[in-house]
């Protein structure tokens, strides 16, 4: 399948990523410590009864040019330790208001980098989960790499605390890019490095991650990137766009001075990327994930089951209402969201004062779960029968379709370009619409308000 650059350079426009609905950019400040509590204590009552727990390390020994996370130097460390102490008392805390008849089916850290830590704390911090509540059977338990602080060692007390799911951040295979953007490579060969991770454990999973439209990339060293993961053969594998937001974070703009792609050249690398995975049989689930047919995400996603939050996609049987942990983490809740405080000194403060450090917060009124629930499933199922979710929602036809922004003429456009089939019994997103899924979704969107200098563009 050809996507013309006509039609790339017709859609690369910036809209949000959907990873939460309303968008995290429409979080209240002020948002009390009260409110937070009431969700809480609220979201026992509320489904999915599973829990999912999001722990945000933010230290990096040094920081990626390209970094778009609350990432921090490590410096000397010094804020370590009572980083991790108010990290688990903050833990503690909000453990006090869940029922602990509930289940834990996943545990993501993300950051920053969580393997700068020592495996050992990971390790306990991992425990104080396993003592406070149940596990499902197989649990995902994931863990965001930076493979230049990979070593056997360390992965020896990784799979000791129960990690099943590695994110390698291998960003690109060649070296001289890599130094360009402030990252070191991988500590070992990535090929050993996933079969010792993989040794004597059949159920862990790894995924692979990658950034196109870096400074120094060319169509021709991102194919051999690829083509080189393509051999090592992760269960699942990331070709995340480089989203150039330097107006938020300043460090980028070291690489506008290095000399960004063109975006012929970033689309170029899109679909050279997307090809060669596709022809190795990996299933490409919305615009830049690719998974293995047996992997449970694929298996998911083929039953229309697949679902997302702040963590990624997700299965129905991990989906849990999601409780995040450190700075800027974001709670997902049922009935609303809730952000951290995003300076750790601040964070820290805070904890030591026994005050849970809320920076924002937001609470859902019925209208926006149901058009959350409407653009969860294009963005991971790519197709809505109104009548089966009007019933799966218990509200009538008319009532679903009233919460979200149908235009034929925008509709119709879609249709035109190949990238959507509707009519008055469904919507089902094209093949080549997958390409171009969060335009498809944010044309739904009643309260969109585009801003050029909100959101990253769309390819």
């Amino acid at each position: 399948m050809e996507i013309s650059d006509k039609l790339l350079e017709k859609y690369n426009v910036a809209v949000p990523r959907y990873t939460s609905y309303p968008p995290a950019n429409y979080f209240k400040d002020n948002f009390s410590e009260k409110e937070y509590l009431t969700l809480l204590d609220k979201s026992n009552e509320d489904n999915p009864k599973n829990i999912s727990i999001y722990i945000h390390i933010p230290f990096c020994n040094k920081i990626c040019f390209y970094c778009g996370c609350n990432a921090t130097p490590k410096g000397k460390g010094t804020l370590v330790e009572p980083y991790v102490k108010a990290l688990k008392k903050e833990m503690e805390m909000v453990f006090e208001h869940l029922d602990k008849n509930r289940f834990v089916s996943q545990i993501h850290y993300g950051g920053g980098t969580p393997n700068v830590l020592p495996a050992e704390t990971l390790k306990e911090i991992n425990e104080l989960i396993y003592s406070s509540f149940q596990l499902v059977n197989n649990p995902e338990i994931a863990i965001e790499c930076n493979p230049a602080y990979l070593t056997y060692e360390y992965i020896d007390t990784f799979k000791a605390a129960g990690f099943n799911r590695f994110s390698i951040g291998i960003q690109d295979f060649d070296n001289e890019i890599l130094k360009t953007v402030n990252r070191e490579p991988s500590q070992l060969p990535v090929k050993d490095l996933i079969n010792y991770l993989k040794k004597d454990r059949k159920d862990i999973s790894v995924n692979l991650d990658f950034i196109y439209g870096l400074p120094g990339q060319t169509l021709q060293s991102f194919q051999k990137t690829i083509e080189k993961a393509v051999e090592i053969r992760p269960e699942r594998l990331v070709t995340f766009s480089y989203a150039h937001v330097p107006w938020m974070m300043r460090h980028q703009q070291i690489l506008e001075k290095k000399g960004l792609p063109t975006t012929t050249e970033k689309m170029d690398m899109f679909k050279a990327a997307n090809r060669i995975l596709t022809n190795a049989g990996y299933t490409r689930l919305g615009l830049d994930h690719f998974v293995l047919p047996d992997d449970e995400l694929s298996i998911a996603y083929k039953n229309q089951q697949l679902h997302r939050n702040f963590q990624g996609y997700c299965t129905r049987r991990t989906t849990g209402q999601v409780y995040a942990f450190g700075v800027s983490g974001i709670s997902q809740l049922e009935k609303g969201y809730i952000q951290n405080k995003k300076d750790v000194e601040t964070y820290i403060s805070d904890i030591e004062k026994d005050i849970l450090p809320v920076q924002k917060g937001y609470i859902l009124n019925d209208s926006e779960k149901i058009t959350g629930k409407i653009i969860e499933e294009l963005m991971c199922n790519e197709k809505i029968n109104w009548k089966q979710l009007a019933d799966e929602l218990y509200l009538s036809v008319e009532k679903l379709k009233s919460e979200v922004n149908i235009d034929k003429k925008i509709l119709d456009e879609f249709v035109s370009d190949e990238l959507l089939i509707y009519n008055e019994n469904k919507m089902e997103i094209t093949q080549k619409g997958t390409f171009f899924i969060r335009n498809i979704v944010a044309s739904l969107d009643k309260n969109l308000k585009i801003q050029t200098n909100t959101y990253s563009k769309s390819v």
